[in-house]
């Protein structure tokens, strides 16, 4: 028995002892740490935040206690998770195109109405990509959108311009003589 009381106050084991209390109160205080910035990070109530770092000073009890109680997101998940939302219901919220005339659904690539044929977009002349009015050159191919305006310009030489402007005063001429001119012409008029 000697022997035994020897070791339990020998220097060696003083020191073993010390360093493992202090390793202990360490790890105790390392747990309360993390239990403090665990907190921070998942609970807005400074009460609540206050009571759970309480609670993590608790030994090897309250930080087990407060796993099991903990909110399981993180403030920052949940901002994410409501701005995703925020961003959803707005892409939700957005109207589908429709078509000017019929109000039917369209695409984006629609050249044309499906229901009532309404030219929505002009074609490229080179891919036949739609195109977008305000554009100055096809993104698909390059191609330069005036090219068309030219193409345009050389097809009105081959228009029979006096001959539209003698039916014009024709029909203005039957207009001042008391016949009316038909609606058609009315509308192409205005």
């Amino acid at each position: 028995m000697g022997s035994l009381h020897t070791v339990f106050h020998s220097t060696a084991f003083e020191i073993a002892r010390n360093l493992t209390l202090f390793f202990v109160a360490l790890l105790w205080l390392g747990v309360a740490f993390w239990v403090h910035r665990d907190a921070r990070r998942r609970i807005r109530d400074p009460w609540v935040f206050g009571t759970a770092t309480l609670l993590g000073l608790v030994p090897l009890a309250g930080p087990l206690a407060y796993l099991l109680f903990r909110p399981p997101e993180t403030l920052a998940d949940v901002k994410a998770r409501r701005v995703e939302l925020r961003v959803l219901e707005r892409h939700l919220m957005q109207p589908q195109p429709q078509c000017p005339v019929c109000r039917a659904g369209i695409e984006p690539s629609f050249l044309v109405c499906p229901v009532c044929t309404t030219q929505l977009k002009a074609p490229c002349s080179q891919c036949s990509a739609p195109l977008e009015p305000l554009w100055q050159a096809c993104p698909y191919c390059a191609t330069p959108v005036g090219s068309r305006l030219e193409l345009a310009a050389t097809d009105l030489d081959t228009v029979d311009l006096d001959g539209a402007l003698t039916a014009e005063v024709v029909g203005g001429e039957a207009f001042t003589r008391g016949n009316r001119p038909s609606r058609a012409r009315r509308v192409g008029a205005s």
